[in-house]
């Protein structure tokens, strides 16, 4: 999520103004600092030969802008839904050791300090982690929070064990940049074994819509450019989803969960699955693509607390109030076919998600999808990639 800013061009006032060099300059002199800079070693590392990062580099400094944490403290689902857990349950954090994992600017560690944690270690890969220190030190946190700049496979904590991880690792589609890993790394090196893990619950599921306009923008756009056959690259874009708000109007069947993981019991293996599905149509219409979207839940609080990604009532291009959306968007993948779907007819297959083998922060995604209905019927294999 980071943003490439275009190479800034610095244009003259006047671009035909006449160059106001004397006539009578010293060309001698300019020749000769010319070959002094000719004759000047090149600095060293301003062209490195090649790039020795890795996609976790690369997924470390996307979270060093402070625009992506923006993004994410303006998300009031997301961020007040954490504040709540936490100031409404000071009980489970009083003097307990918490343990911050992917910090960011350390809101979640500030909470659980305000809260009467007896210690907090926060832990940050990115640069972001300088600012979080200042952060703590501002607020008059610095005895209560502790920020560790690093990865936390390769971080030593001041201490053996925490009471209480919390983190806030859910990515696009759930598993998108797949820090749900580095999270139950975590919990089975240093949580207690009476310890809590916030949130402990999340559920994936699924549903279809209609979204003629948005895929003929998207994905039809591509078979004729000015006049010029581009479809190639249509291949392309209907294999990456669309992370976007739906309009709740266009959902077309039923919700059908595909999968929840207990977050205090899982294994990182739990995180590749294969989940069937079946969707009933509740209304005659046609089926462009399906969305997937997330729950999160907080079970072991005083009352169950928790937020969903889920489609709301808000439109792509509407001055409808958005209160209840969240930075994560729901996640559009679309479908080669257009499907004609009668009322109570059915859509049936099967989701295969799994971390990409080259780049395990991406996700690759099998989509199996059946339909046999009185207006058409059609069976085929669709392969996704989130990165």
């Amino acid at each position: 999520m980071t943003s490439n800013q275009p190479a800034k061009i610095r244009f003259p006032d006047n671009e035909d103004e006449e160059d106001d060099a004397p006539e009578n300059s010293n060309v001698d002199e300019i020749m000769c600092d010319l070959e002094e800079t000719a004759n000047t070693p090149p600095v060293e590392d301003s062209f490195p030969e090649g790039d020795d990062k890795t996609s976790a580099d690369y997924y470390f400094d996307s979270y060093s802008h402070f625009g992506i944490h923006e993004e994410m403290l303006k998300d009031v689902v997301r961020t007040k839904t954490y504040q709540n857990v936490i100031y409404q349950n000071k009980f489970l954090f009083k003097d307990k050791v918490v343990l911050d994992v992917g910090a960011g600017t350390g809101i979640l560690s500030l909470f659980c300090a305000k809260a009467g944690a007896k210690h907090v270690y926060a832990i940050e890969c990115s640069h972001m982690a300088d600012m979080a220190k200042e952060i703590v030190e501002t607020n008059g946190f610095s005895n209560a929070i502790t920020v560790l700049k690093g990865k936390v496979e390769e971080i030593d904590l001041p201490v053996a064990k925490v009471d209480i991880i919390i983190s806030e690792w859910m990515g696009y589609f759930l598993l998108f940049e797949n820090m749900l890993n580095t999270v139950l790394y975590a919990r089975d090196k240093w949580l207690n074994n009476d310890g809590l893990v916030l949130p402990d619950k999340a559920s994936l599921y699924l549903t279809a819509i209609e979204d003629a306009e948005y895929k003929d923008d998207k994905i039809e756009f591509w078979n004729s450019v000015y006049g010029f056959d581009m479809s190639c690259i249509k291949k392309q874009a209907i294999m990456e989803p669309l992370v976007d708000t739906v309009d709740q109007n266009q959902i077309v069947t039923n919700s059908q969960l595909l999968k929840t993981m207990d977050i205090s019991k899982m294994t990182p293996g739990d995180a590749s699955f294969t989940a069937p599905f079946k969707l009933v149509a509740e209304r005659d219409d046609y089926i462009h693509a399906l969305v997937a979207y997330f729950d999160v839940s907080f079970t072991k609080c005083h009352k169950l607390t928790g937020f969903s990604t889920g489609i709301s009532v808000f439109l792509r291009s509407s001055s409808r109030p958005r209160s209840r959306a969240t930075h994560w968007k729901q996640t559009v993948l679309y479908l080669e076919d257009v499907i004609t779907i009668c009322e109570g007819e059915t859509i049936v297959g099967s989701m295969t998600v799994a971390p990409n083998k080259k780049n395990p922060r991406d996700v690759d995604i099998k989509l199996k999808y059946s339909f046999n209905g009185r207006r058409c019927s059609v069976s085929r294999v669709q392969f996704y990639k989130m990165r």
